[in-house]
């Protein structure tokens, strides 16, 4: 099957790629400040010194990527709603994580966020077509902070009956998150089977692990939830300015991060990842319009490849710091190109500000703009049937393919079709959709339903989250 796709690297600077990786792991190493971690990964085979350094042999990666399954399932509440990677044509979309801010609906300003809100984001999501699955939209902040990752994943599941994908800031939290999910899909061992979330897990660039995500990531690569090791690499501040010093690095961290996941549980599901970028050398914050991203974005995903894993290396959103599209074509340029980098999962959809803010009526602007965006990524057949030379033998020489019946058969499979309702939505620097997408976002809050779960459950999980608060915290 034939699908645009673009390819940053030549195979030998692909082969460089990785040989810069493996010495960097080998003679520079990572920091893994998790004690239980760097052992586990001494007793394979690393050498971890006393600080936590661990230097990563070549033999422990081939087993890593040998160890690790290539094809697997995000799997949903629903089941039609089950991505299996890697992707067949367009990438899977999700939702921006965790914005810390949102357009409030009714007053327009910007205001913190609460579950509600959440659950809002979340149903709102299930009712987009343009949307695949779910990143926990907005930060929770009417829950301590402590726990505020595991009420987001809770108030995700109850209200979106797609993948849910979260983050898990420690080992207790992994280990309630898996508990949680299990009540809805009946049991772990159902969960293994059927992993209806999965958490992103970050390496902290450059080359080195936090204590509580990492242990989190094998209490969870132990349970069979996919992790995705996103890798924030940013140019200038975090890794070298270069942009193959860059890529370097994010290959190297995602390496890193199977190592870790493939040695605690052999053949968890591992998604290689990056959201990296450079920096803004006026203001030192990050920029998303970069036009560099779209080459560590393909370059990571075509390592991706290489390794057999699949991908998440996409963005998409297309706002700027308030609703609408604020952005110049220019801009936007390059977050359509990450796009096309072969990735099977792209996130941001809803996102404002660099993903710090988000609002309901961006969720529906950016949902409808994929819709279109991803008819130039879909999968088309190219084969003895689609080349169609018994059609041509048949129309003849200088005569037209219009009326045959071949034509009027084929060409809503082989075309693609604007919604010319929608061509005032792609103007560029204007908010002029805003109130029309603020009203999709009304209706179809007042009219999807989601799917309840049984309150029984409900009420466990809950009783979970309380007993937890009550005592892990209080512990701490």
């Amino acid at each position: 099957m034939a699908v645009a796709k673009l390819n940053f690297l030549e195979r030998d600077e692909e082969e460089f790629i990785h040989e810069q990786s493996l010495k960097s792991l080998k003679e520079i190493g990572v920091l893994v400040r998790s004690d239980l971690v760097a052992n586990m990964l001494a007793d394979n085979g690393a050498e971890v010194d006393k600080k936590g350094v661990a230097k990563i042999p070549e033999s422990m990666i081939r087993e890593a990527l040998q160890r690790a399954t290539k094809e697997f399932t995000l799997a949903a509440r629903d089941s039609k709603n089950d991505l299996k990677l890697p992707a067949n044509g367009a990438p899977f979309m999700s939702t921006d994580g965790l914005a810390v801010f949102m357009y409030d609906p009714k007053t327009g300003k910007k205001r913190t966020t609460t579950r509600k809100d959440l659950a809002n984001f979340a149903r709102l999501a299930d009712a987009l077509e343009g949307v695949d699955f779910f990143w926990p939209m907005v930060t929770a902040y009417d829950v301590r902070p402590e726990s505020h990752s595991i009420h987001e994943q809770w108030t995700s599941l109850q209200n979106c009956t797609m993948h849910i994908q979260g983050d898990s800031l420690s080992a207790d939290d992994a280990i309630l998150q898996v508990k949680l999910a299990s009540l809805i899909v009946g049991g772990e061992e159902e969960l293994k089977k059927r992993p209806i979330f999965s958490t992103v897990n970050c390496p902290i660039a450059p080359l080195s692990f936090e204590k509580g995500s990492v242990e989190a990531q094998v209490e969870l690569a132990k349970a069979g939830i996919p992790i995705v090791a996103m890798s924030m690499s940013l140019s200038g501040m975090s890794c070298p300015v270069t942009i193959a010093g860059t890529i370097i690095n994010v290959n190297t961290e995602n390496l890193a991060s199977l190592v870790i996941t493939q040695f605690a549980s052999p053949g968890a599901p591992h998604i290689f990842s990056s959201e990296s970028w450079p920096v803004d050398m006026m203001t030192g914050s990050t920029n998303y319009s970069a036009p560099e991203m779209p080459f560590i974005s393909a370059a990571i995903g075509q390592l991706a490849r290489r390794y057999g894993r699949p991908s998440m290396v996409g963005s998409w959103g297309v706002g700027g710091d308030k609703p609408g599209m604020m952005s110049s074509l220019v801009e936007i340029l390059p977050t359509i190109l990450t796009v096309l980098t072969g990735t099977d999962l792209v996130t941001g959809v809803g996102g404002l500000d660099n993903a710090k803010g988000s609002a309901l009526e961006q969720m529906v602007i950016d949902s409808y703009l994929w819709e279109d965006v991803r008819g130039f990524i879909r999968h088309l057949s190219i084969d003895e049937k689609t080349a169609a030379l018994d059609v041509v033998k048949q129309v003849g020489h200088g005569n037209s393919f219009l009326t045959h019946p071949h034509t009027a058969m084929n060409f809503r499979k082989e075309l693609f079709f604007f919604n010319k309702k929608r061509d005032h939505w792609w103007a560029t620097q204007s908010d002029r959709m805003v109130p029309e997408a603020k009203e999709i976002a009304k209706k179809l809050l007042r009219e999807h339903k989601v799917p309840e779960i049984d309150k029984s459950i409900v009420k466990q999980g809950n009783e979970l989250i309380k007993k937890y608060e009550r005592e892990t915290i209080r512990k701490k």
